[in-house]
């Protein structure tokens, strides 16, 4: 199962709104259960450097079922995952990155954010991710 072009909009609303409260702007990157990009948005003024930073965070969370930032923690030298953001093209394995769960708790998706903070990156994420289901 997939997250749907219509679910990923609502989700980057939810971020978008997470992300004015906190007065940051931000890249929004939404990919489905494969971690092929669905949804995209960059506010004004977010970092273009930060867009393939927020595509990156969402296929890392997608493609291994966690939050980025404990993959992060899990990657660090002498830890299990050491070295891992060089696979799959190219991982970011700090926070910004979660997945998406249906009702019954099984990934549809990621969404990866960045343009500030690792703080506020994972804030808006999981305000996000936490979205679908409001709208489920």
């Amino acid at each position: 199962m997939n997250i749907t072009l219509e679910q990923a909009e609502k989700i980057i609303t939810a971020a978008k709104e997470k992300a004015i409260a906190i007065h940051t702007q931000m890249n929004i990157a939404i990919v489905d259960s494969g971690a092929n990009l669905i949804a995209f948005a960059r506010m004004d003024q977010a970092w273009i450097g930060s867009i393939d930073i927020s595509i990156k965070k969402a296929r890392t969370a997608c493609l291994f079922g966690k939050n980025t930032g404990v993959i992060g923690e899990l990657s660090q030298p002498g830890g299990p995952l050491y070295n891992i953001e060089h696979s799959n093209g190219g991982l970011i394995t700090f926070p910004g990155g979660v997945p998406i769960k249906n009702n019954s708790g099984t990934i549809i998706g990621a969404i990866g954010v960045s343009g500030s903070s690792i703080e506020n990156d994972h804030a808006v994420a999981e305000a996000g991710a936490t979205a679908l289901s409001i709208f489920a």
